[in-house]
């Protein structure tokens, strides 16, 4: 199949609202894009801007379940960063430069402004993007994300290095789920990690390590919506209100019974609960 083409204008090149034209039928699987491999669903109007959805460190596009990959009402881009999934290239070190290429992902699809829903990792490079190229960005959902991802560095050691790597398998166990999170769940998560090329999770790892939006997160002047577990151990509802709190137009879900993992423990509250805002605000 080829590459499907968007032909998504800037808002100077238009008399009205910004369009989202399709010239080609798509389906859920795409090929790759800008040396990204993404897939799509197309269940929404032609005149909203797309949600892309970016997975954190050590992920790919399918840690984002169904609920959210197939958002009702809404066309949802999944993307593997580069290095990750099925995507070319290798994994980046900084927030920035995965936030670089995703524009030149845009680019390349023609699309024009998007609505980044992204998780921990992701929810940094949105908020970068973002900041970097507020044209683009129509708004911001950001789950399990602060600004800072701190914790980062000592993980990232103990994760490259044969002898602690256990341990921070341990760490990540604790740490990323909720108490009395499905086993089965915690398991699947667990053993994707560990089938990570070292060198992936390094990279992110670092990346998050030198993130930091304190100083420059309330220039986002798009609407966000932030999302939190209220049993997250990685990034504190603390991170959370941090962020609701200094972001001009942004609002705070506290999702109950999840952890860091918000978008696996509790999947069809957290679409949900992302869907009413996005009508809310962009129907």
């Amino acid at each position: 199949m080829g590459e499907a083409e968007f032909f998504f204008a800037p808002p100077e090149r238009q008399a009205g609202s910004l369009i989202l034209f399709i010239k080609s039928g798509l389906c859920s699987a795409m090929p790759l894009s800008d040396g990204l491999y993404y897939a799509y669903s197309n269940g929404g109007l032609a005149s909203q801007p797309p949600i892309v959805l970016i997975h954190g460190a050590g992920s790919d596009h399918l840690v984002w379940p169904a609920q959210l990959r197939r958002l009702r009402g809404w066309n949802v881009i999944t993307v593997d960063l580069p290095g990750h999934g099925r995507s070319d290239g290798t994994a980046l070190q900084s927030i920035e430069a995965y936030a670089n290429s995703l524009l030149a992902f845009f680019d390349r699809l023609k699309i024009y402004q998007v609505i980044l829903a992204g998780h921990s990792m992701g929810g940094a490079i949105a908020q970068t993007l973002a900041r970097l190229y507020p044209q683009r960005v129509a708004g911001l959902a950001l789950l399990a994300c602060g600004a800072n991802l701190n914790g980062a560095i000592a993980l990232s050691e103990l994760l490259c290095n044969p002898v602690t790597r256990s341990l921070a398998y341990q760490q990540l166990e604790n740490n990323l789920f909720a108490r009395g999170a499905d086993v089965n769940l915690v398991n699947r998560t667990l053993q994707a990690l560990k089938k990570v090329r070292t060198g992936v999770l390094y990279a992110d790892w670092l990346a998050c390590a030198r993130f930091e939006s304190s100083q420059w997160v309330s220039e986002i002047n798009v609407p966000v919506w932030v999302a939190v577990g209220a049993q997250d151990r990685f990034t504190p509802p603390g991170a959370s209100i941090f962020l609701a709190e200094r972001m001009n137009h942004a609002r705070l879900q506290v999702i109950e019974r999840a952890g860091h993992m918000v978008l696996l423990e509790q999947p069809e509250k957290t679409a949900r609960t992302l869907a009413g805002w996005l009508d809310e605000l962009f129907r």
